[in-house]
């Protein structure tokens, strides 16, 4: 269990599953996180992964999210990659950055990543300021990244974080 300033993150377990998928289906999450017509389903099978780790995230007793991560462990290139998706009802009150510092935080302290990253939509305006405010920086536009629920492709936008950048 990691606690931030107002988060706890905890290993996210299957009876999380109704609630991250109710989150899921919220047309903010949904338009970034797509998903099929079985979302519990797809929440499940992303919980049983074993490449990442899933967290759930809590504000007030109430899971509010999932922060997930996974490693690159080839001595080479290691590093950790992030990911998030909050209830939009908590949007706005700095939980996303809590949640990603925090985490950020026992990647770098617990586990020694000397480097993260993270690769929001490069329109996601909020995602990216909050993911700056952890000390995240841009790198650089990954064009046509991802397809779009519309079926058309889309740009990310990759940024990383070294461990010194950290902002506790």
């Amino acid at each position: 269990m990691l606690r931030g300033a107002s988060v706890v993150l905890r290993p996210a377990v299957r009876a999380d599953a109704p609630a991250l998928a109710a989150i899921r289906a919220t047309p903010e999450v949904r338009m970034r996180w797509r998903g099929g017509e079985d979302l519990e389903t797809e929440v499940l099978t992303g919980l049983d992964d074993p490449g990442t780790h899933c967290l759930a995230v809590e504000h007030g007793r109430r899971v509010v999210g999932m922060i997930q991560w996974y490693a690159e462990e080839d001595a080479e290139y290691r590093h950790a990659g992030i990911d998030l998706f909050l209830d939009p009802s908590v949007h706005g009150r700095g939980l996303g950055a809590d949640a990603v510092r925090t985490l950020a935080r026992h990647l770098v302290d617990d586990h020694g990543f000397h480097r993260l990253v993270i690769d929001p939509a490069a329109d996601n305006t909020a995602a990216i300021r909050c993911y700056t405010k952890v000390g995240f920086r841009p790198v650089g536009v990954m064009r046509q990244y991802e397809r779009g629920a519309d079926g058309t492709w889309h740009d990310g936008l990759l940024m990383d974080l070294l461990a010194a950048e950290l902002i506790r």
